[in-house]
């Protein structure tokens, strides 16, 4: 089928792999332009059956309970990000020398010869913030913007609906990178590159490879992390464009090349003349909200990309100042009794939480949950001086408790075993009486929120219940 775009869709067999989010929009616009469309899913529960049903009234074909076996005749498999590539369903399919596209892939190759240019996030941790820092930026300098993928917002959506953007502010997870292989933006970052997701990818090299992915083809520029050797090296691997620039970001003073801080102020050495002299204000450090180090670095690789588009400096301090984080993101709650209480359910893997850990001094941490085979050793390690206590919910704080008793092991600890509703405010109440006038109590899990909550946003909103109650 090639990389280019694939103009005449009419008879052409597809089938998609998955239901859900990006599977019921790709199944619609296939069979809209024609195509023969099979979706196999390997649910059979209420929500399947009911997206099913809107399917076939269409006049696709749906076969719920056996997403493993290769329908008759498949041309094309377009895939649910979340699919493992080693799915029987793929091996039969590459057996049979049938490609597989991910819903990433099928928008790119369906935008318009006019299509608006994709300026593009991930990393393990801040995609969506950074992503939405970016549009804010975007939109600030009066481009017809909008923050899409794996934020929530369809890709197919965007290129396929009827508002006509400049410049979309593209999210991609290592997921959706892997099956896309004809991807090429604009400008891409990588944030950062921590062990995640693991259990998908099979090791480590495979995620990084996928993660860097978003670089092919770059056009302007290949944004990176200056503290994170593995992005540098995903620059360097990257087969991109003639003229295409390595751009880092750092929270130090900035090199020629480079994004940084200097004395309270963002600044640009990549995108001014003569970047081995001069240097461009952006804006404060104070203008970034939350100024957490984590976040100011979000910052810097949001105004990156949006230099490398060629926005002006005004609407890179404009944008940020406008930019309002999405709840469990770092969120101060209260303060009871002098203690601060800092909702940051978001900080599902390690990574996310030493970069929260990282923002406070002295803090009585509340973490655990589903591990997703993570270590902890370093986390602990790194962090240990901060902690004043440390309060472990879920299933697998074990593994956390381990980890404290080897690396601190003189910071106490208080192992809550329980994973009823209450658990929450009984984990609060705890943290209360370790902390002191001046502490933070941090709500930053390191792990899944699966084995008691629906989502890591239920599990914030039990936080900040808990906390509202403790203020009452």
């Amino acid at each position: 089928m090639g990389s280019g775009q694939v103009t005449d869709w009419q008879g052409k067999h597809v089938t998609v792999a998955g239901l859900g989010v990006s599977g019921v929009p790709a199944a619609r616009v296939l069979h809209a332009r024609g195509a023969v469309v099979t979706v196999v899913n390997d649910g059979d529960d209420a929500r399947a059956r009911e997206q099913a049903a809107e399917l076939e009234a269409l006049g696709v074909t749906v076969r719920l309970g056996d997403g493993a076996t290769l329908p008759e005749g498949t041309e094309l498999i377009v895939t649910a990000p979340g699919w493992k590539p080693d799915k029987p369903l793929f091996t039969a399919a590459r057996a049979a020398g049938i490609e597989i596209w991910g819903d990433v892939e099928l928008a790119w190759r369906l935008r318009g010869p006019d299509a608006a240019p994709w300026l593009a996030v991930t990393g393990t941790n801040g995609k969506t913030t950074t992503v939405q820092m970016l549009a804010s930026i975007l939109k600030a300098a009066g481009l017809r913007t909008a923050a899409v993928g794996n934020i929530g917002v369809s890709l197919l959506d965007a290129v396929l609906g009827d508002e006509a953007y400049d410049v979309l502010a593209v999210e991609l997870s290592s997921y959706q990178l892997h099956w896309a292989p004809s991807l090429r933006a604009h400008s891409a970052a990588v944030l950062n590159l921590a062990p995640d997701h693991l259990d998908w990818h099979g090791s480590m090299e495979a995620y990084a490879k996928d993660k860097g992915r978003i670089y092919e083809g770059n056009r302007v520029a290949c944004v990176y992390n200056a503290a994170d050797k593995l992005t540098e090296d995903l620059v360097r691997e990257a087969d991109v464009e003639e003229g295409c620039r390595a751009i880092g970001f750092t929270l130090g003073t900035p090199g020629p090349s480079q994004l940084g801080v200097v004395d309270g102020i963002l600044v640009d050495r990549a995108f001014v003349e003569n970047r081995h002299k001069n240097a461009q204000e952006l804006a404060e450090v104070s203008d970034v909200n939350p100024p957490a180090p984590h976040n100011i670095a979000n910052a810097l690789a949001a105004a990156a990309l949006a230099r490398a588009f060629g926005v002006p400096p005004t609407a890179v301090r404009d944008g940020l100042r406008n930019f309002r984080p999405d709840a469990h993101r770092i969120a101060h709650v209260a303060d009871v009794d002098g203690v601060a209480y800092v909702d940051d359910s978001k900080a599902t893997n390690t990574h996310a939480a030493e970069a929260s850990l990282a923002s406070y001094e002295s803090i009585v941490w509340i973490a655990g949950g589903l591990a997703k085979g993570a270590t902890f050793d370093e986390l602990v390690a790194r962090s240990a001086r901060r902690l004043r206590g440390v309060v472990l919910i879920g299933a697998d704080r074990a593994l956390i408790r381990d980890a404290l008793a080897r690396h601190a092991p003189e910071v106490p600890v208080v192992d809550l075993d329980r994973t009823d509703t209450g658990a929450m405010l009984a984990a609060v109440q705890e943290a209360r009486r370790l902390a002191v006038a001046g502490d933070t109590v941090l709500l930053a899990p390191a792990c899944a929120s699966m084995d008691m909550f629906a989502n890591y946003n239920k599990r914030g909103d039990a936080f900040a219940q808990a906390v509202r109650e403790l203020g009452a």
